[in-house]
């Protein structure tokens, strides 16, 4: 900001709508405390282009509080030439359970702020030539993500994208101007590939990167969690798995329309460093919110077009890095992405790094024992599997070679005892024409005795 040298991070957070800086470290501790020393202060007193406006507000989250005051500055984003000016956010003078500020890219002015947001004023100082913004988290094991302002990645997807219209916010569940949209349905496809759609999961959901959890009802998160090997919550909500459940082959399916999003078993799974190792489901049961958070959105691709009020929404992939800024929102029906089609979604390594809230920590011997889900045997029955196969090929080659064996031996018998007969037969008629020959001799010469007779 301004002339600060040294950056300030920020929490992206599709979910709200303004930016602040500046928490409070001291009121969180562990791996908060050490992340939020970490982010960054502004200091107003060190910019000669800070104005105080002389107003504040509170600013109220899922979790976590910021009583701030408004001040407008210089911005400029990190790796990038342009600065935004005369630009309005909060400094905070408190807060509650806040480990950074946070980046509300949310509707701005005449919907859920009295004066130009950050993403208004990318369009009103022509940073971008179009109101629209698209988001790639990235996978948890390259723990980095990209937004691209006014522009688009196409080597972070295949295919098409799918246009879903925003719910208006007179018309949503809250009546919060969100990013609202329609979701066919929930399914579960585990390791042997058999598709099952849960009941009652058609429902309004909302984008929200600032949440690491996905929300759903009570009921469906029930139901989720039980195919995940869970019975039921801790007291903070969440439900306890089995961590081989990283390593198992499965996804969970979010249907919209045009559009499925695969979330792979892993990507649902929160894990926390402990001794023995805990994890948790990334979905909590909500009867407030119906919300897709961080669980989802990584292994989705996003455009949130604040033009036409749409989502613009795929399976997210990664061949690459080449955003481009697009000239007309309406190119993005248009737009193909450049990755193959795999059957699971596909996250690896890109640009910029966007943290995510902290897993949910252990509380003291609180978290149920859990059973293992069907799914996290995946693995070892698949290697049992194998080994009855192996075993079915080797008694069959076995019982193969036993009858060949048979078959050689009985050939071999019957060609000894034909030989054999051949042989006896050869020596009968040997023997026959050799009586027959000397009987012959006998009865010549005995002939040839009488008619000469001895004198």
């Amino acid at each position: 900001m301004s002339s600060i040298i040294n950056p300030v991070f920020v929490q992206l957070d599709t979910g709200s709508f303004e930016l602040w800086v500046n928490p409070d470290c001291t009121t969180v501790s562990g791996a908060d405390a050490l992340f939020c020393q970490r982010v960054g202060q502004y200091d107003s007193a060190s910019s000669s282009t800070a104005t105080s406006l002389g107003t504040t507000r509170t600013l109220r989250y899922g979790i976590g509080t910021a009583n701030i005051s408004y001040f407008t500055d210089t911005i400029t984003l990190a790796g990038s030439p342009t600065a935004l000016q005369a630009v309005q956010f909060g400094v905070a003078t408190s807060s509650e359970d806040a480990f950074s500020g946070i980046l509300g890219i949310g509707y701005g002015k005449g919907y859920a702020t009295k004066y130009l947001n950050f993403v208004d004023q990318l369009r009103a100082q022509n940073a971008t030539r179009v109101k629209a913004y698209t988001l790639a988290l990235g996978s948890k094991d390259a723990q980095q993500g990209v937004i691209v302002f006014g522009g688009i990645d196409t080597s972070k997807f295949a295919g098409k994208l799918a246009k879903l219209p925003i719910i208006p916010a007179d018309a949503s569940p809250d009546r919060v101007p969100r990013f609202w949209v329609d979701m066919q349905s929930i399914s579960i496809t585990p390791p042997n590939g058999v598709n099952r759609v849960y009941t009652a999961s058609n429902m309004p959901v909302f984008l929200d990167s600032g949440s690491t959890m996905t929300l759903l009802p009570a009921n469906l998160t029930a139901a989720i969690a039980k195919d995940f090997g869970a019975q039921a919550p801790d007291a903070n909500g969440f439900y306890r798995i089995d961590c081989a459940l990283t390593k198992v082959n499965g996804t969970l399916d979010f249907a919209f329309n045009g559009a499925t999003v695969k979330v792979p078993y892993k990507e649902l799974t929160r894990e926390v460093a402990s001794t023995p190792p805990a994890c948790f489901l990334g979905i909590m049961p909500s009867e407030r919110f119906t919300l897709l958070g961080d669980t989802f959105l990584r292994s989705a691709y996003t455009v949130f077009d604040l033009e036409t009020d749409s989502i613009w929404m795929t399976q997210a992939a990664n061949c690459g890095s080449t955003p481009a800024a697009l000239n007309n929102i309406q190119d993005l029906s248009a737009v193909t992405g450049a990755c193959g089609v795999t059957e699971s979604a596909v996250d690896t390594t890109s640009s910029t790094l966007i943290p995510s809230a902290p897993a949910p920590e252990q509380n003291g011997g609180a978290l149920p024992t859990g059973n293992v889900a069907s799914q996290a045997s995946g693995t070892s029955s698949q290697i049992i599997n194998f080994l009855f196969l192996f075993l079915f090929l080797f008694l069959f080659l076995f019982l193969f070679l036993f009858l060949f064996l048979f078959l050689f031996l009985f050939l071999f018998l019957f060609l000894f005892l034909f030989l054999f007969l051949f042989l006896f037969l050869f020596l009968f008629l040997f023997l026959f024409l050799f009586l027959f020959l000397f009987l012959f001799l006998f009865l010549f010469l005995f002939m040839l005795q009488i008619e000469n007779p001895i004198e």
